[in-house]
């Protein structure tokens, strides 16, 4: 029973620890005994003593002093707003994020019997999903009695890859399945 609260304590303690490395330390929380100081215009200041770098930060005028590289020797802090490092921290995270997105799977359907020209719409679009990045899975629909054929239907999906003029791959063979035949590709 006595190991328990411990254990509580133990892993609330770290949890504490793991949210401040990810904020970074302000004004009077910093620890280190000297720092390099940039100013808010960008200009190097030099190394500081903390209490000098200290008394350089106004946090009433929105001035912080933000220790933004703890592990480099010594220590980088920026005069700058808070809020302001947070809005660009954010907006960095963001733009992150939204680099990571490509190479999802985008999905084109296309029918057995479909016109030459409906064919070559949907093969631009598939070149435009390989342009960008993403696996395309080609969807081809068969109804009634074309179920069946799936010899036709192998001959219907080669015509179709033989329209597309960027370089893929195949990542799998055509199958059978559902309401018709998939087959998934990637550019090269």
């Amino acid at each position: 029973m006595e190991n328990s609260p411990c254990t509580i304590r133990s892993v609330q303690d770290d949890q504490i620890s793991h949210k401040s490395i990810t904020k970074p330390r302000i004004n009077s929380l910093i620890t280190a005994p000297e720092l390099r100081v940039i100013d808010e215009t960008g200009k190097n200041l030099g190394v500081l003593k903390r209490e000098e770098a200290i008394a350089l930060a106004k946090p009433e005028t929105g001035l912080d002093l933000i220790e933004i590289a703890p592990t480099a020797k010594p220590p980088v802090a920026r005069l700058m707003s808070y809020d302001k490092y947070r809005y660009e921290a954010a907006k960095l995270a963001r733009k992150e994020r939204l680099s990571q997105k490509g190479g999802g799977l985008k999905h084109v359907q296309i029918s057995a019997r479909a016109a030459a020209n409906d064919l070559q719409i949907k093969v631009r679009q598939l070149e435009k999903f390989l342009a960008e990045g993403h696996q395309v899975e080609i969807q081809m629909r068969l109804r009634g009695r074309e179920k069946y054929n799936k010899d036709w239907a192998r001959q219907k999906l080669a015509e179709f890859l033989k329209m597309i003029t960027v370089e893929y791959k195949a990542l799998n063979e055509p199958r059978f399945g559902g309401q018709g035949m998939n087959m998934q590709i990637a550019k090269k």
